[in-house]
């Protein structure tokens, strides 16, 4: 889903690969939780830079960052997927770190402070319906750590909660370029109206 919806830009795409350097495209996860999708984001962009690439090119370096403010989960993002390793299909190399942190304050973070941008900002099931205020200084702080070549992108569980979402990171100066909805998103049986990766975004900085 994530690599199609992303498809929908890949010119700019192109361009995020290349401003990411030859060292490695730079992901910032933001309330990352245990961080599952670890290995599926690094997938999904080493796949896309593949298709864009002369056969034989060098393969996409990842460098992720994950940030919540649960320690618990944290920990356990340390221990499935934490460190340095080297993707066994591609032989490209991966590295994440995760950090205990408030993300409504990144830039007061002393490892994530001003001057830190990153290629890719991404939020899996931003919760915008628990607390809008909250949420909306965390997009701030994502927009502030986009490069400008850079994207944000977001999932969301439900219809309602994706639309404010869309809306108040727009008023905070994101630019929409594609939102779509997952045809084959899981739906929560205890919870009507809610599935997994519902809706997923794709925002740039305002010029």
């Amino acid at each position: 889903m994530l690599r199609r919806v992303l498809g929908n830009d890949e010119a700019a795409m192109k361009r995020v690969f290349e401003a990411g350097g030859a060292d490695a495209l730079r992901i910032l996860d933001i309330a990352c939780g245990d961080c599952r999708e670890a290995d599926a984001l690094g997938d999904a962009f080493s796949e896309m830079k593949a298709e864009q690439s002369p056969e034989g090119e060098k393969p996409l370096d990842i460098q992720l960052t994950g940030i919540d403010v649960r320690a618990r989960e944290i920990a356990d993002a340390k221990r499935r997927f934490g460190g340095k390793r080297e993707d066994a299909r591609t032989g490209a190399k991966r590295e994440a770190e995760f950090l205990t942190g408030d993300a409504s304050k990144l830039d007061q973070h002393k490892q994530l402070g001003d001057g830190t941008e990153f290629d890719v900002v991404f939020m899996r099931h931003q919760n915008y319906w628990n607390g809008d205020r909250t949420w909306e200084e965390i997009f701030d702080q994502a927009l502030n750590k986009v490069d400008s070549e850079g994207r944000l992108v977001i999932t969301s569980y439900f219809d309602k909660e994706h639309q404010l979402a869309l809306d108040a990171i727009q008023k905070l100066g994101g630019e929409l370029i594609v939102t779509e909805r997952n045809e084959e998103s899981r739906a929560l049986k205890d919870a009507p109206g809610k599935s997994v990766d519902r809706h997923v975004a794709v925002f740039r900085k305002k010029d």
